[in-house]
């Protein structure tokens, strides 16, 4: 049963009364008795030492207890629920301790545990109290000694953080190791791993000339997978000297790799633990994107060895501190190693699909939060993704010459110790020279900035006033916000799509520049422009915010054609399949694709493709959780069909193009950038011919050749998935041949797993039941369970399924989840948070699965954080989304707001004085209200919010006379964009009636006549 957590709150931290000078431990391992010793030399930090101290401690069986080499009297300590309990420490004291722990029965995978025949550790964020009794927590640094004891044969590889000093035998067939690490590192950076590997190895010399040995440990059956790991992690090496001038500090780098992992990697002190996944890659079992995951992940835990290490956090509330930053230095190194303008694409597209919703639903928190209950619950997109987009901005503001001077700072004055994202902060603007305190608010402030953007040009004075406005969403326990700084990346093109030299307030600016969004509202003022012109806005994705533009009808479809910002340009072709397919899921009879997509299609399939991987990010689809995140309410059948219908509309459109494509970029295998990009390409072709009526039998056929022929897992996996998730395609024989094939890789077997459950049909429910008792399933194997599970949850039209059978069957999975390992249900629980999405009916059934959950006895804090935190929101959130400042004016008290337009016009001609916007919005509001209404602070107190004035005047900018007319006489609600302003209907349709008014009047003052 669900009880209130207690939860830990930022604003209560204080430092450790104790320092541990020194840490030393003695293992002698077992996978069901292992017993730890542990010294530590403990200082108080004051002359007058505490009453008590407390040392964390979790199911540990204590066998003995010294203090300055004495057995401690029982009077002397207690054993509570968090730990030990010392009464009347001394000044300086040693304190021994001896405890046994059962490594075989920690399912948890926290802490010291058993897997595979192996025994490992993770003690990020709190495993390591479940090793021996200690100060479990971030700010406390420590040298550490380990020595390591165990059965030679069981256990021959003894490993642990730091240089190996000394090995040796025991007794009986045992043999030990001892291992230092001189570095002062807190106890989540502790790793050990006892067990049978073989290692591959290399070498590394560094920038000052020293030689560092590479070694990744691995079962045997992988022994010919780790050639990428050790390249990438080369790579990573020199990157990081050349770029940040760091080098590596000690006489060996370790990367071990284990299937059984909740995360994906750990970046250990010179002991890296890796999830499989993110080691292996060879071209018979890993896939292109698999190999680009590798690269990633390696250098990112290399990373780490400064940005989280070496410079570590004083809590675990400043965890984007070494995530955020390390993320953003990982993206970095990517671009550099292959094209930096897909990189950028992927790497908004990980944060749309994850951390966009986040920051829109109950889970929402800053990236930096106030409170946790469970700090495992917290490593997630915001603090990852955004953390890292925060320090992208702050590079693109500082350039990339002072933000290395920054950083310099950052890593000179820090070493060594645990800070805060304000030293963080505080050392960049002292190397730089800049103030930055401004984006302090991005780290305190949950929710996604609305950028609104107007144009207003002036043929006669040459000139183009930018008008930039920028609200946040409320979220939760955040109902107001504030302005914070947001780099705009500009450029503008002429009719030809050839960009112009910038000049603002008398300065040459080149052709891009950077302009700094820090108020509620700005405007700059382009001069020396001859003609037309069309902006391209935050290039780069210069900020992480969802942008409006009143001129998106006619920029969209040149940007699409011409922008030469490789994540602008694709950015546009989003934009023009997303309003045809909201378009088809309001009109459903339309035809498909509308002109300016088939336009832009046309225009890039009407020549061989250069840049393939380019080409392939511009031709894909949104997806259809991406679609559902531009609607006030989910509908998922109908985003489904639509998605359906125009990759069918394409396909046949297209269908000639795309069989040249699929032939002419067959090639042998090669692992470059233009040879993935040609396979990702080749892919795409085959998905569109398989919806070709004309060409599907013969795609088919293709499909099936590819998967029986091909040299490499990339493509053999390509064709596997588009025929398996091919419902109107019979499958079978190919799924029981790729298990027959793969059943003792497990990362490939993986994949069969998850591919089966990619079918969207009401059977995919009962294929996953059955994949859960399949006997190579394992409860107690993260990948596993989320080939199945996440595989599960991410099928919208079975997850969705409007009877609830989706959301009972995963809820009835997180139940028996939550005693194995209560971490991963909790991650996977999230999906959860998406329940105010969803229509009245499915709604109600999500509800009830998370009361169920709720109810579980003895239900972890893990499991229990995220559902309260879905509870919460279920209780303050309305069923549907409202201002909450919204309130009824008519006399009846009924919400509609029906206003005159003639009268309004009239009303707001008389307003002479005033701007054509600002007397339409205070006529309408007199209408309202009945009474003369003062300024529009007023207004928009009649509206119940401020921004149905905004929204008028993007209408007004964006759409004609004529259609604003259409769009009153039809009763129009465009129920995404009035989500994206956070009006209901009644104050959309009152923007809607403002700008006309506000358009009539215009023609009025200037005698142009009716519309």
């Amino acid at each position: 049963m669900m009880a209130s957590i207690q939860g830990i709150r930022r604003e209560d931290y204080r430092p450790p009364e104790y320092d541990i000078v020194a840490t030393s431990l003695d293992f002698h391992l077992d996978a069901d008795r292992t017993e730890v010793s542990a010294e530590l030399q403990m200082r108080c930090r004051s002359l007058e030492p505490p009453e008590s101290l407390t040392l964390h401690g979790e199911n540990l069986e204590l066998l003995e207890l010294r203090l300055d080499g004495q057995v401690l009297a029982a009077d002397r300590y207690d054993l509570v629920a968090d730990g030990l309990r010392l009464r009347h420490p001394p000044q300086t004291f040693t304190l021994s301790s001896r405890v046994r722990i059962c490594p075989s029965a920690n399912t948890q995978l926290s802490g010291l545990y058993a897997a595979d025949g192996v025994l490992l550790t993770q003690c990020e964020a709190e495993g390591f109290r479940r090793i021996t009794y200690y100060l479990d927590r971030p700010d406390c640094l420590a040298p550490f000694t380990v020595t390591l004891h165990a059965a030679r044969e069981q256990y021959p590889i003894l490993l642990a953080n730091g240089n190996l000093e000394a090995t040796g035998t025991d007794d009986a067939g045992g043999h030990w190791a001892r291992w230092r690490d001189p570095f002062p590192k807190p106890c989540y950076l502790f790793a050990l791993v006892a067990g049978k590997f073989v290692v591959e190895r290399d070498h590394f010399t560094t920038m000052s000339g020293r030689s560092v040995a590479l070694e990744v440990y691995v079962a045997e059956r992988y022994r010919d997978s780790c050639g990428r790991a050790l390249d990438s992690l080369k790579r990573a090496m020199a990157w990081d000297e050349q770029v940040y001038g760091r080098e590596y500090d000690l006489e060996r780098y370790m990367i071990v790799a284990t299937d059984s992992f909740n995360m994906g990697a750990m970046e250990n002190k010179g002991l890296n633990i890796f999830n499989t996944k993110y080691v292996l890659a060879s071209p018979e079992t890993a896939t292109d994107d698999d190999y680009l995951h590798v690269e990633s992940v390696i250098a990112h835990e290399y990373f780490h060895n400064w940005s989280g290490n070496r410079v570590t956090l004083r809590d675990w509330f400043q965890l984007s501190l070494k995530e955020g930053l390390t993320v953003f230095r990982d993206q970095e190194f990517s671009a550099d190693q292959n094209s930096r303008g897909v990189q950028r694409i992927a790497d908004v597209r990980r944060l749309r699909a994850a951390q966009f919703p986040e920051d829109a639903g109950p889970l929402a928190h800053p990236v930096r939060p106030e409170v946790y209950a469970e700090i495992n619950n917290f490593y997630t997109a915001t603090v990852y993704e955004k953390g890292a987009e925060i320090v992208r901005m702050i590079h693109t503001t500082l350039g990339p010459a002072r933000f290395r001077a920054g950083m310099d700072e950052y890593f000179a004055r820090f070493d060594g110790q645990a800070v805060t994202i304000e030293d963080f902060l505080t050392a960049l603007e002292v190397g730089s020279g800049c103030d930055l305190q401004a984006f302090r608010r991005w780290y305190a402030q949950a929710g996604t900035p609305r950028v609104v953007a107007r144009w207003h040009p002036d043929p006669e004075s040459g000139s183009l006033r930018l008008e930039l406005s920028q609200r946040t969403p409320a979220t939760p326990g955040q109902p107001t916000k504030t302005a914070v700084p947001i780099p705009v990346r500009v450029a503008l093109f002429d009719h030809a799509g050839k960009r112009l030299p910038l000049q603002l307030d008398g300065a040459h600016l080149g052709e891009e520049t950077v302009l700094m969004l820090s108020q509620t509202r700005q405007e700059w003022t382009f001069t020396g422009i001859s003609g037309p012109c069309v902006p391209s806005l935050f290039r780069g994705f210069s900020a992480p915010i969802i942008l409006e533009r009143s001129d998106a009808a006619s920029a969209e479809p040149f940007l699409a054609r011409h922008d030469d910002d490789p994540f602008s340009r694709w950015e546009n072709f989003q934009a023009l399949a997303i309003r045809e397919l909201l378009g088809y899921i309001r009109e459903p009879k339309q035809v498909l694709p509308g002109a300016d997509l088939r336009e832009a299609v046309a225009a890039v399939t009407a020549q061989w493709p250069e840049d393939p991987a380019f080409c392939a990010e511009l031709l894909t689809l949104p997806s259809e959780d991406y679609l559902g995140e531009q609607m006030e309410i989910l509908q998922v059948d109908a985003i489904h069909a639509a998605r359906e219908a125009l990759r069918k509309a394409l396909g046949e459109l297209f269908g000639e193009t795309w069989m040249a494509w699929y032939q002419g970029l067959a090639a042998p295998y090669r692992l470059d950038g233009l040879a993935v990009g040609q396979r990702r390409l080749r892919q795409l072709a085959l998905s569109y011919l398989l919806a070709n009526d004309r060409l599907r039998w013969e795609a088919i056929a293709l499909a099936r050749l590819q998967y029986a022929e091909a040299d490499n897992m990339s493509e053999r996996l390509a064709a596997y998935a588009l025929l398996v998730q091919d419902v109107d395609h019979d499958s079978e024989d190919l799924i029981m041949d790729f298990y027959r094939t793969w059943r003792h890789h497990p990362l490939v077997l993986d994949r069969w797993f998850s591919i089966q459950l990619g079918r969207a049909e009401p059977a995919t429910l009962h294929r996953a039941a059955n994949l859960l008792v399949h006997p190579d399933f394992d409860w107690r194997v993260p990948n596993r369970v989320r080939s199945v599970l996440g595989a599960f949850a991410a099928n919208p039209t079975v997850f969705h399924a409007a009877d609830g059978s989706g959301y009972r069957f995963f809820g009835e999975q997180l139940r028996r989840l939550d005693d194995i390992n209560p971490q991963t249900a909790a991650r996977l629980a999230t999906v959860l948070s998406r329940w105010p999405r969803l229509d009245e009916r499915r709604r109600g059934h999500m509800q009830e699965v998370i009361a169920e959950l709720a109810r579980k006895p003895a239900l972890s804090r893990d499991l229990a954080e995220v559902l309260g935190r879905c509870r919460e929101a279920a209780t303050e959130a309305p069923a549907h989304p409202v201002r909450p400042h919204s309130i009824s004016i008519h006399p009846s008290g009924a919400r509609e707001m029906n206003v005159d337009i003639d009268t309004a016009v009239k009303k707001g001609l008389e307003k002479a004085e005033e701007r054509c916007l600002d007397a339409a919005t205070l006529a309408v509001a007199e209408l309202l209200a009945r009474k003369e209404i003062g300024d529009l602070g007023a207004a928009a107190e009649v509206f119940g919010s401020d921004q149905v004035a905004e929204l008028a005047g993007f209408l007004s900018d964006s759409m004609d006379c004529k259609a604003l007319q259409d769009c009153c006489a039809g009763q129009h609600f465009d129920a995404e964009q009035a989500r994206e302003w956070e009006l209901d209907r009644d104050q959309y349709r009152l923007a809607l009636s403002i700008a006309l008014v506000a358009h009539k009047i215009e023609r009025e003052r200037e005698r142009l006549g009716p519309c």
